[in-house]
């Protein structure tokens, strides 16, 4: 029951639109700020801001930034070298571009809709579109706007869609597992599945979790920074490769019941030290 309230405050925080840009200043500033002498992730990755953000460039060795006019392309520096260090081994092994979704706003904090995560500038959305026509070029604006991201699952159901599945999907997720700065990796639940069936026991799939959606993209979520003192990280993993009962559930009668309507949800409230990043 814990799971299904779970995904009913999940609903709830994805579809809501929590504010206009006069109740929620964040959206509309459109540059970083830095407090101290480096970068800083402030709070949780669902109620907290992002001081010294960096820009991550729209192209790069083995991927490219998409949805350029939502301006979230701005994370802290370890995210964007994070991401920069995945480029290049997806080029170096011929995997494929990756195509880079949400990453944080210039001062992170909460967005307009949608994410109510990707608030400190440690969390961005990975495609699973692997494209190779970015391979020989720069995808054009309009592409980067109006192209989707195809689901991986076979027309709505629980199931792997081989037209859209690979090889070098499970390579980048093995990759991004195994860089030690990245805390969690969030895929549908039947992405978990199939790479229980493949790779059951290895390591790596400790930090693959399961979560509603995300049969399109993939989340990564970095580990609080060392230097970040207000930055408030997760809950441990439970130990283990997540390829057992737990992963069973998502698929039970009790994980598909019709989630009960919520009230809107509050905004979050943010440590008192955002209020330096957003009015400075």
């Amino acid at each position: 029951m814990k799971r299904i309230a779970s995904f009913v405050l999940f609903l709830a925080l994805y579809n809501h639109n929590s504010a206009d840009a006069g109740t929620n200043p964040w959206a509309g500033i459109k540059t970083p700020v830095t407090l101290g002498h480096g970068a800083e992730s402030i709070g949780s990755y669902t109620a907290g801001c992002l001081s010294g953000a960096v820009e991550l460039p729209p192209n790069g060795a083995g991927y490219q930034v998409m949805r350029l006019s939502r301006h979230r392309y701005y994370g802290h520096p370890d995210l964007k070298n994070f991401i920069e260090a995945l480029g290049q081994s997806a080029a170096e092994q011929h995997l494929g571009v990756l195509l880079i979704g949400d990453m944080g706003q210039p001062r992170g904090g909460p967005t307009l809709s949608g994410h109510r995560s990707h608030q400190t500038g440690l969390d961005v959305d990975v495609w699973f579109l692997l494209s190779k026509q970015a391979e020989s070029r720069a995808l054009a604006y309009n592409e980067r706007e109006n192209w989707n991201a195809p689901s991986v699952l076979r027309d709505h159901s629980d199931l792997i869609d081989s037209r859209q599945w690979s090889r070098a999907n499970e390579q980048i997720l093995q990759i991004s597992a195994e860089m030690p700065e990245v805390d969690r990796l969030f895929v549908n639940a039947s992405v978990k599945r199939e790479l229980c069936r493949t790779h059951a026991g290895q390591n790596w799939l400790h930090k693959i979790r399961p979560w509603w959606k995300h049969d399109d993209h993939f989340h990564i979520r970095l580990k609080c920074p060392k230097d970040s003192r207000y930055c408030e990280g997760q809950e441990p993993l439970p130990a283990g490769d997540g390829c057992d009962a737990s992963l069973a559930w998502w698929f039970s009668a009790e994980a598909k019941a019709p989630a009960k309507k919520l009230p809107p949800p509050k905004a979050p409230v943010l440590p008192a030290r955002c209020n330096q990043v957003l009015y400075r």
